[in-house]
């Protein structure tokens, strides 16, 4: 059974730093496309950094040059960097892997970036 499991989410203030982990048991990240995503209250879910099974990252506009999406394979967890935080980063924060034509979630940590 696969799970993906999230932490690190928390209050921080405006321009400060949050890194996110996710950690998988049942399937491997290098094995796939690794996606974070975030839904903020009132918003659409939106892709926030992808990790390619050959180390490729892309970002969405609004976090590039902030967010930093890593993998580790030793330890099979993807991490978000998070610098810069704004009050519009508020958001619960959900890792995605896509692997096999199969998509998993984990439940998402909250991350409230306050004024």
């Amino acid at each position: 059974q696969v799970q993906l499991v999230e932490s690190g989410g928390g209050l921080v203030q405006a321009g400060g730093s949050l890194r996110l982990s996710c950690a998988a048991s049942g399937t491997t990240f290098s094995f796939g496309v690794t996606a974070w995503y975030r839904q903020a209250p009132g918003k659409q879910h939106e892709s926030v950094a992808t990790i390619t099974r050959g180390g490729t990252t892309n970002y969405h506009n609004s976090v590039k040059g902030r967010f930093t999406i890593s993998r580790d394979n030793a330890k099979n967890t993807v991490y978000l960097q998070m610098n810069s935080l704004k009050p519009e980063d508020t958001a619960v924060y959900y890792c995605n892997l896509f692997v096999s034509n199969l998509d998993y979630w984990g439940k998402g940590t909250l991350v409230t970036v306050s004024s």
